[in-house]
């Protein structure tokens, strides 16, 4: 299966936290045509990344590759389920850097199987790891990493820097650097 390119595509990013800021950042180099990304409000980030805020349906019917980056919440559940994929073009690849959640797995399967999208690549799943025989370990169009979008030790240093930095805030009632809402 060859892939497809980045050079002159528009890249989708769903949840402009820190993770997609650091996505939109790093796609400049593959000389992308436009960057859209979608979300509860503008960014003010989205300005200084060059990236156009637009509502989550123009995002799924323009973008070629669409990243998932959100927070998984109530309101995120199965954010991608068939109706999204439906919006989506049959040539679109969708890259979920979340968690397994925000993606409804038997949609999914369908759309790659139907090929109402082209492909998937997915960090994250539901569950973590995927039992051997899962249908999305069989399709071709579907990419799977174990979930090491953070396995490099400069972002586990973080990590535990971060993570000791809010439990100093908590104990000394101060304001958590990244609060779970």
């Amino acid at each position: 299966m060859l892939g497809q390119s980045l050079e002159n595509s528009t890249v989708g990013i769903v949840g402009l936290g820190g993770i997609g800021c650091s996505v939109a950042k790093k796609l400049r180099g593959f000389d992308v045509k436009r960057i859209l990304y979608s979300g509860h409000n503008e960014k003010p980030a989205g300005k200084s990344l060059e990236c156009e805020f637009v509502s989550q349906d123009y995002l799924l019917q323009e973008s070629d590759f669409i990243i998932i980056s959100c927070t998984f919440t109530k309101e995120t559940k199965h954010l991608f389920n068939r109706e999204t994929f439906k919006k989506m073009k049959p040539s679109s690849i969708l890259i979920n850097v979340s968690r397994g959640g925000v993606v409804d797995q038997e949609a999914l399967i369908e759309a790659l199987i139907n090929k109402t999208i082209w492909g998937a690549g997915l960090d994250v799943m539901t569950p973590e790891p995927l039992p051997h025989d899962h249908p999305l370990t069989k399709l071709p169009n579907c990419v799977l990493a174990p979930h090491l979008g953070t396995a490099t030790e400069r972002a586990e240093e973080n990590m535990a820097v971060l993570a000791a930095q809010n439990i100093y805030n908590a104990l000394n009632n101060l304001p958590l650097l990244t609060p779970i809402l």
